[in-house]
């Protein structure tokens, strides 16, 4: 998926979901995962990056890749929570 200004994709390899600007990684959603479910336990914006709201379509992207995979999701990073919180049409992911 991509956007005029940043693309995401997912890194199997490092397991984690990633938003780059111009090629270079500015933020990502690490995941892990257990039976039927997978875990997120940290989103990280790079700093030099911060306060664009790039965390928002980062999370919706890792969000819409689980429900498409048919699992469930492990909130422990506080972003992922609270954006689950303002979005409830992902709080049946929970």
């Amino acid at each position: 998926m991509s956007n005029n200004n940043y693309e995401l994709a997912i890194n199997e390899s490092a397991q984690q979901y990633e938003l780059t600007i111009d090629g270079e990684l500015a933020g990502f959603a690490s995941y892990s995962d257990l039976i039927g479910v997978r875990v997120l336990p940290h989103t990280v914006v790079d700093p030099k990056f911060r306060g664009q709201g790039l965390s928002k379509p980062l999370i919706k992207f890792a969000l819409d890749d689980i429900r498409e995979r048919g699992l469930g999701v492990v909130p422990m990073c506080s972003a992922v929570a609270a954006y689950i919180d303002a979005n409830p049409e992902y709080k049946d992911l929970v």
